[in-house]
C-alpha cells in the first residue's frame, strides 16, 4: 500500500463526516447522510479485525431499516480481501480505475463555451446540478439527444434538499462546483471537495448533446487548478469506466489503484 493510497482511503472516511451520522457495525462504518446527501458503508479505519460476511449482512439490514442506499465502497489496496467477501455475500462488486493528477496537460475551453467556478449564490447552480444529473442518466462518453430541454425539466428550486446542501457546503468551503456554460446556460459541470491537502474530483459530466467537444477535460482541469490554488496537493478521482479513464489520462491523470463499489446484485 502506498502513501497515496492511504491518503485517499483516509479522505474517503473523512468527507462524509461533515454531512452524515456514523454508525459502527462490525468492521464497517455506516455513513447515514443528512437531508440532501447519501453515502455508503466502508471499512472502519484503524479496525484490528477485517470486515466479515456477517458484518456485510448486518450493514445491509441496517441500511434497509433506515431506507438509505445499500452501498459499500473501499480502496482495494487498503482492504484487498473485501472484494471476495462481498461477492460471497451476494454483492455485485465494481472495480474502477483510481487515478491521481500528476502533471496537468493542456486542455483549452472549446469555442462557444466558458468554464467557471460557481459561488454559493450563483443563479445557475440549480441548472448546473440538473445538467450533471441528466448527463449521469446517460452514462459514458457517447453523444446523444439529451440536452438543455431535458436539463430544464430537471431543474430543482432553491428549496430542494440537494440544492440547499450544495449551497451550504460551498459556503463552508467544503465543496467547489464548476460549470461549463453555452449560450443556453450550463451544459456540463463537476465538483471537488477539499479536505486539507487532498481532494476528490467528482460528478464531472456533460449533457449528451454537447459531448466529444472537450468539455469534460476543461471542467476537470478547472477544478484541479482551483484546488491547487487553494493549497491542495493531491487531486484524485474514480473513473466510471476505462473509456472515461482515457478522458482523464489526456489531462494528466494516471492510475494509482482500484476503487471498489458494491451493492446487492
Amino acid at each position: 500500500m502506498t502513501t497515496e493510497q492511504r491518503l485517499i482511503d483516509a479522505y474517503c472516511d473523512l468527507v462524509p463526516r461533515a454531512a452524515a451520522d456514523q454508525q459502527e457495525i462490525g468492521g464497517f462504518t455506516l455513513f447515514v447522510g443528512r437531508p440532501g446527501r447519501t453515502y455508503y458503508a466502508r471499512p472502519t479505519i484503524g479496525s484490528t479485525t477485517p470486515p466479515t460476511r456477517e458484518d456485510i449482512e448486518a450493514v445491509l439490514q441496517r441500511q434497509r431499516e433506515l431506507g438509505v442506499p445499500e452501498e459499500f465502497e473501499w480502496v482495494h489496496e487498503t482492504s484487498p480481501e473485501l472484494g471476495g467477501i462481498a461477492r460471497a455475500a451476494g454483492l455485485l462488486v465494481r472495480e474502477l480505475p483510481l487515478m491521481a493528477l500528476r502533471t496537468p496537460l493542456p486542455a483549452g475551453v472549446p469555442h462557444g463555451y466558458r468554464v467557471r467556478v460557481l459561488p454559493a449564490d450563483d443563479p445557475a447552480l440549480p441548472a448546473t446540478l440538473a445538467a450533471i444529473g441528466v448527463a449521469f442518466g446517460t452514462p459514458g462518453t457517447d453523444p446523444g439527444a439529451a440536452g438543455t430541454a431535458e436539463r430544464d425539466n430537471a431543474i430543482a428550486d432553491d428549496h430542494d434538499p440537494r440544492v440547499r446542501a450544495t449551497t451550504d457546503q460551498i459556503r463552508a468551503g467544503l465543496f467547489v462546483l464548476v460549470a461549463a456554460d453555452s449560450d443556453a446556460g450550463p451544459v456540463a459541470g463537476g465538483s471537488h471537495s477539499p479536505r486539507g491537502p487532498v481532494t476528490e474530483i467528482t460528478g464531472v459530466a456533460t449533457l449528451p448533446a454537447h459531448r466529444r467537444r472537450g468539455l469534460g477535460g476543461a471542467v476537470t482541469l478547472a477544478l484541479c487548478a482551483q484546488a491547487k490554488a487553494s493549497g491542495v496537493e493531491l487531486c484524485f478521482l474514480s473513473a466510471d469506466s476505462d473509456a472515461v479513464a482515457r478522458v482523464y489520462a489526456r489531462v494528466g491523470f494516471i492510475r494509482v489503484g482500484t476503487s471498489c463499489l458494491a451493492a446487492p446484485g
